[in-house]
């Protein structure tokens, strides 16, 4: 019985043709490999009904599909050349006879099966704990070919539900979280961040050398405040020990793809005559920070070629230098802390976000390896409803159009409760796979599935808050108090009314579930904002806000506040 068919132009496969098909793995397949096959077998069951057996190597099964690496895929009719792809580069071929699935290795082959599953069979893998998969058991399959190699390297959805489920970090194609070979592990790349604590130590030079350290108001500086003292990085011993350090941390990281030579997190940088002479005549800090990176990056050069070294461009350090260029292996990392969370970041009509893009333009155009410090959350109030959900998208695509090639989007990494964390999770993790990918259909696409019934009410909330906090003027950033993000007596209890008519309308108890943990935010907003609600009532809205955190498991009220110590402060106690 024929397993294809056509239509017009275009060839498909019958799902109900597919009984006598297996998977077919290397012998040799890595672990990865091996667990990509288990979930292509799974998934596919799942929505076709159709249960294929995994074989190690070429069987009496009328068709085959080609799961990874291996002398069986290059003896089928299948040319797929593995050896030149990247990590997570991957190939898949559907054909009336056959299906290929073939990356690079460690993630290539394991990230095509997931892309597969989403393109072919219409799986979302919304939550840890929800995959919808829909019935295709009657279904066709398109024939055809599909390569993908994604532009960001180094992709991190900052949310605990990927720190605690590192499965579903992996469906989703975030590559920073687990070292687990069996879902591809981790990129070799590691977050630039502030390291000069550890590159010339204080506790270990400070008594003796405190030239090392920044001057600052005719002192050399001892405070340890943000990882510092800063550096004295136009001294010529400063550089050879922090260049020594990298290298001997190389020579224990063989597997490192990069490394930090970053400011503290403090403001006091170094204000000696060579320093501020560099910075000057660069017309920012960053003339001598990047001047100092540079010259790190030279040494360790010598002894690893191929890994790269990093630096934040933060705060004071943000504009560009006028003449001064990095090596061609260093990367750079903007952080965006300053800007508008509300507007695009490319938004010209948002005052606070143009000099950001005046200066991430500049820095594109001289680097070729841009990495993105963004924020995607309130720090002050995780729970408190924040309209960024327009944002996310743009963002993420005008990152790749000035050669971002890595993103951090920070947001609640220390809890699973915070605002809409399961749907930011899910659009970020698909944007920065894809950034082509319709980000608005996205979020519409995830409400309706997780929701399903309930879905409209919290479809019109967004659309609501979003627009009123754009009608409001606002700019806010990423620790905005209530009215900065729109909010008002008026808008909290229009906010309870949708989620309070989604409940109404949830059919079984997971979704109900779903709706309560959404609808914590709804009465976050009526305790923070100033008169929404009379004394009489506020003692028992803060109970239930209370049983609904505690409920669903919601640990940090803020970035620097645990959830247990701001419900005690509510209660007065």
């Amino acid at each position: 019985m024929p397993s294809s068919s056509n239509q017009g132009s275009r060839q498909y496969l019958d799902c109900t043709h597919m009984t006598n098909w297996d998977i077919v793995i290397d012998p040799q397949a890595i672990p990865a490999e091996k667990y990509a096959a288990e979930e292509f077998q799974r998934w596919f069951e799942e929505a076709t009904g159709n249960a294929l057996p995994i074989h190690q190597e070429d069987t009496e099964a009328s068709h085959h599909v080609f799961i990874g690496q291996g002398d069986a895929l290059t003896q089928s009719d299948f040319a797929i050349d593995a050896d030149t792809m990247d990590h997570e580069q991957f190939k898949i071929i559907v054909k009336g006879d056959g299906i290929a699935i073939v990356g690079g290795r460690p993630r290539g082959t394991l990230y095509g099966v997931y892309q597969f599953l989403e393109d072919h069979l219409g799986v979302r893998f919304l939550t840890y704990d929800h995959v919808h998969v829909p019935d295709t058991s009657d279904g066709e399959i398109t024939c055809g070919e599909f390569t993908y190699n994604p532009p960001f390297s180094f992709r991190w959805s900052y949310y605990q539900e990927n720190t605690a489920h590192p499965e579903h970090a992996a469906r989703l194609r975030v590559n920073t979280v687990t070292s687990d070979e069996r879902l591809g592990g981790k990129t070799g790349q590691s977050l630039i961040n502030h390291s000069f604590h550890w590159l010339v130590p204080f506790s270990k030079y400070g008594e003796e050398h405190p030239e090392y350290y920044a001057l600052v108001e005719g002192k050399r500086d001892t405070e340890t405040h943000g990882g510092g003292p800063q550096l004295c990085v136009t001294n010529p011993e400063v550089i050879q020990i922090a260049a020594a350090m990298v290298i001997q941390h190389l020579d224990e990281h063989p597997d490192a793809e990069n490394v930090s030579v970053s400011q503290a997190d403090t403001a006091r940088y170094c204000r000696c005559e060579k320093c501020e002479e560099l910075n000057q005549r660069e017309e920012t800090p960053m003339g001598s920070q990047l001047t100092f990176v540079n010259s790190v990056a030279e040494i360790v050069e010598k002894k690893h070629p191929d890994v790269k070294i990093g630096t934040l461009a933060y705060w004071y350090t943000r504009k560009p230098p006028k003449t001064i260029r990095p090596r061609d292996n260093v990367q750079i990392q903007l952080c965006s802390i300053e800007c508008c969370t509300l507007h695009p970041i490319d938004d010209p009509d948002c005052p606070k976000n143009q000099e950001f893009c005046r200066d991430m333009n500049i820095w594109g155009q001289i680097c070729n390896d841009i990495w993105i410090w963004n924020y995607n959350t309130n720090f002050r109030y995780y729970d408190l409803p924040f309209p960024n959900l327009r944002s996310i998208g743009p963002n993420v695509r005008y990152f790749l159009q000035n050669n971002a090639k890595g993103l951090f989007m920070q947001a609640n990494g220390n809890g699973l409760s915070g605002e809409f964390s399961d749907l930011r999770n899910y659009l970020i993790a698909r944007m920065i796979w894809n950034p082509r990918t319709d980000d608005q259909a996205t979020l519409e696409e995830f409400v309706r599935l997780h929701y399903q019934d309930a879905a409209q009410p919290i479809l019109d909330y967004i659309q609501m808050f979003h627009d009123n906090a754009e009608e409001s003027g606002q700019h806010p950033n990423c620790f905005p108090s209530p009215d900065q993000v729109g909010l008002t007596p008026e808008i909290a209890h229009k906010i309870r009314g949708y989620f309070e008519q989604a409940l109404h309308l949830a059919k079984d108890e997971a979704v109900k579930a779903r709706v309560e943990k959404a609808s914590i935010c709804a009465y976050r907003a009526l305790i923070e904002v100033e008169g929404a609600v009379e004394k009489a009532e506020r003692k028992q809205l803060i109970e239930h806000y209370i049983d609904l955190c505690e409920r669903y498991n919601m640990t940090h009220a803020a970035e620097q506040k645990l959830a247990r110590d701001f419900f005690k402060e509510l209660r007065g106690e």
